[in-house]
């Protein structure tokens, strides 16, 4: 019987996801990484599975790819996203299908592919979805619907599986962060985003790191939408 663990994870090649690849890894899990960009790792125990999760299909074979190579899933952190900002009447419709696509179909494609892999061993699993302040907390200076519209339907979907689950070993939570240091927000945006943030700084990779291998461990957790914002969604 195969004993080692495996985490999933999207979006993996920069920023949070790259985080999340080491954390895991230094768990002891085995980890299946995804990104339109990945790379293969040096790493055996990392499985490198390109393509866009944002396309139908994709991340079930994302999925199917990692049970091929390790056996089972246990974990999977939906990381990948796109978030554009700008006034609701002037996005388009191919930014729709791009946001629509990445956030919503991703997170479908990969996590019931991934469910029903938890099921077939009696250690369950655990599904964390990276989801974003903006989706509770609207801010006049952030125009953000479209993040507000799928960021938003992930944290319902989270609790809603967290009950449908629940009696089965499966356990969904939710990472809410604010703005975060990474390579998606360019140096001179920094300020003005900091300034997002009652503490008065952008977040740090390493802090929703943190919060997810905390979910990890904290096994009495379900449901949850854990925010990491620098008290962004407690007022302003």
């Amino acid at each position: 019987m195969n004993t080692q663990k495996v985490a999933v994870i999207t979006g993996a090649s920069q920023g949070i996801g790259a985080g999340l690849v080491t954390a895991y890894r230094k768990l002891g899990y085995a980890v299946v990484a995804n990104s339109r960009s990945i790379t293969r790792s040096d790493d055996p125990l990392v499985l490198a599975v390109p393509g866009d999760i944002g396309q139908r299909g994709v991340g079930t074979d994302v999925i199917e790819k990692g049970l091929e190579t390790f056996g089972r899933i246990d974990t999977l952190v939906n990381n990948a996203g796109v978030f554009i900002a700008k006034p609701f009447t002037e996005y388009t419709d191919d930014e729709y299908d791009q946001v629509a696509g990445l956030n919503l179909r991703g997170f479908f494609d990969t996590t019931r592919r991934a469910i029903a892999a938890m099921l077939d061993h009696e250690d369950g699993g655990h599904v964390v979805n990276i989801t974003t302040t903006f989706a509770e907390h609207a801010l006049s200076s952030v125009p953000a619907a479209l993040a507000a519209l799928t960021k938003g339907g992930l944290n319902s979907v989270t609790r809603s599986l967290a009950i449908e689950y629940a009696a089965r070993n499966v356990r969904f939570n939710a990472v809410s962060p604010g703005v975060i240091r990474t390579p998606m927000h360019p140096e001179e945006t920094h300020e003005f985003l900091a300034a997002l943030h009652p503490v008065g700084r952008l977040g740090e990779i390493e802090e929703i790191v943190d919060a997810v291998t905390y979910l990890e461990s904290a096994k009495f957790v379900t449901g949850e939408i854990l925010h990491v914002d620098g008290g962004q969604q407690a007022g302003h």
